[in-house]
């Protein structure tokens, strides 16, 4: 009985680091798993980097959190690509207007590759919790 009071305690004690805490595949609490840095540009496009991984969807995390969170839009505002991911500096740009002639049809790929390319402001937020390994699949 005693243990179990013990055990109960540590646990309670364990909790809050708990709700904050990110493991492989798993995300608690409401942090997103991705860490990206959002800076809004003069032309009202916002570049995207992130850090400790290149993956997709921790760019459209970046977005989505960022857009929600700071910019306060509607959950069902879209975000599209304004330019693609550029390999050296590791960032994306993203407006919330489709950009000039780029192909903006809808499409199942998560992708930073393509201009036009886009998805709803949530349904971007939502890829702050998948917390996987890219591994180019």
């Amino acid at each position: 009985m005693r243990f179990s009071k013990v055990l109960g305690v540590g646990v309670l004690a364990l909790l809050p680091a708990l709700a904050h805490a990110t493991g492989f595949g798993i995300g608690f609490g409401l942090n997103p798993a991705f860490r990206a840095t959002v800076t809004p540009l003069k032309d009202g496009t916002y570049q995207v980097a992130t850090h400790g991984s290149s993956a997709a969807i921790a760019y459209w995390c970046g977005i989505g959190d960022f857009a929600i969170r700071t910019l306060r839009v509607p959950t069902t505002q879209r975000i599209y690509v304004s330019r693609a991911y550029e390999k050296q500096t590791r960032t994306v740009q993203f407006s919330m207007t489709p950009p000039e002639g780029a192909d903006t049809s809808k499409s199942y790929s998560i992708t930073v590759s393509r201009v036009g390319e886009n998805m709803s402001a949530s349904g971007a937020r939502s890829h702050c919790f998948d917390n996987i390994m890219d591994f180019d699949f």
